[in-house]
């Protein structure tokens, strides 16, 4: 006789992540922003301040994360996610040179990994492989150095893994 798991309020993903990529190059942060002059609202006509992305990393990262999701895609290693998904990402950024060489060190300083998220989440979005981050309702990002943790990768760049809920029958 077999017993459907007893769900005890942690969600029931299923084990085999529905996508699974490594992105190569500088992880950029979104957020920040910087105004620029004022323009016309195409809706309202009303005056309004015009903003800009303060960071130049954003546009390259977003554009490197979309195009690996949609290789995915098109050789049938991913699909599109539909309802709950958890995002796992492990952002691997570049070592200070002036960090230490013999022993484990933390970049526990900018850019902010809510940030790093932020443009990782819409450059998802953007790939179509789901309708829009809000179907994250849970997540494990984290940021770590070249060679000093399992999902480390070589230079930097992100491994990233969606989920979806496992079938609770």
């Amino acid at each position: 006789m077999t017993t459907a798991p007893t769900l005890t309020g942690a969600y029931l993903w299923n084990p085999t992540p529905r996508l699974c990529i490594a992105v190569h190059g500088l992880p950029g942060p979104q957020g920040s922003k910087t105004a620029v002059g004022y323009g016309k609202s195409r809706k309202s006509g009303k005056t309004i301040p015009l903003m800009r992305e303060s960071s130049r990393k954003v546009k390259p990262w977003r554009e490197k994360v979309q195009d690996a999701i949609e290789t995915a895609l098109l050789r049938g290693e991913a699909q599109h996610l539909a309802g709950a998904v958890r995002a796992d990402i492990t952002f691997t950024m570049p070592k200070p040179t002036s960090a230490p060489k013999r022993r484990r060190t933390y970049p526990a300083v900018t850019p902010d990994i809510d940030k790093l998220e932020r443009s990782t989440y819409d450059a998802i979005t953007k790939s179509r492989i789901w309708e829009d981050d809000g179907r994250v309702i849970e997540n494990h990002n984290r940021k770590v150095y070249p060679g000093e943790h399992p999902d480390a990768l070589d230079q930097p760049g992100a491994i990233i893994r969606l989920y979806t809920l496992g079938d609770p029958t």
